[in-house]
């Protein structure tokens, strides 16, 4: 059996995929709603809005435009240069462009975070480590939203994309041990059997 590839192996191919697909993506995901997952980022930061947003892995920039257009000080991050570009044109919001193996986010500066179908392709071992950054990248009781598709914890390519597919025992597991409290899990889509609901949506507070 082939040994499994390294982490920036892992993260270059899947970067170099979206790059590849950059505009297919963009079209595809456009009409995407998402605004339950936006909502529940926003109802739990504290304090009175407008809000420093980072959306991270924006993408081509639909959510970050969402924040934009609600008055939040949004600034997008993504690993695909192709991304970076289009969501700079279509947002006119700041957006950096690093990848997620080796972020560099200035400290207690968010007061939230939005990593919407983003952090399954960080390579399992370097998780812990992002999820340290965006702990630090957060104000005292920030909030960090994410959503992953959900499986049992397999790992590997899709294609040319890597994936790690989590239950909910291991992603709580995961993202408290990186000092983060639960506000509250979800599945999606909404009203629809559990079997039909391959997301798994998570709202987690950085304590005071």
């Amino acid at each position: 059996m082939p040994s499994r590839p390294d982490d920036d192996t892992l993260a270059r191919a899947t970067l170099s995929h979206y790059e590849a697909h950059a505009e297919p993506y963009r079209e595809g995901t456009a009409d995407h709603d998402v605004s339950q997952n936006v909502d529940a980022l926003l109802r739990a930061i504290d304090g009175v809005p407008p809000y420093r947003i980072l959306d991270l892995g924006c993408g081509p920039g639909r959510d970050l435009r969402t924040f934009r257009d609600l008055g939040h000080e949004a600034v997008g991050l993504d690993g695909a240069r192709a991304f970076v570009d289009m969501a700079r044109s279509d947002t006119g919001c700041e957006v950096w462009h690093q990848n997620f193996i080796a972020l560099e986010l200035p400290p207690d500066h968010f007061d939230g975070v939005f990593a919407n179908a983003a952090l399954f392709h960080t390579p399992r071992d370097r998780l812990p480590a992002l999820l340290r950054a965006v702990h630090a990248t957060l104000r005292p009781r920030g909030v960090l939203f994410c959503s992953n598709p959900r499986g049992d914890n397999q790992e590997g390519l899709n294609g040319t994309r890597y994936g790690c597919y989590y239950d909910w025992p291991t992603w709580h597991a995961l993202v408290s041990a990186a000092g983060f409290t639960e506000v509250e899990h979800y599945y999606r889509p909404p009203g629809r059997p559990r079997h039909e609901q391959p997301w798994l949506a998570s709202v987690w507070r950085k304590p005071a």
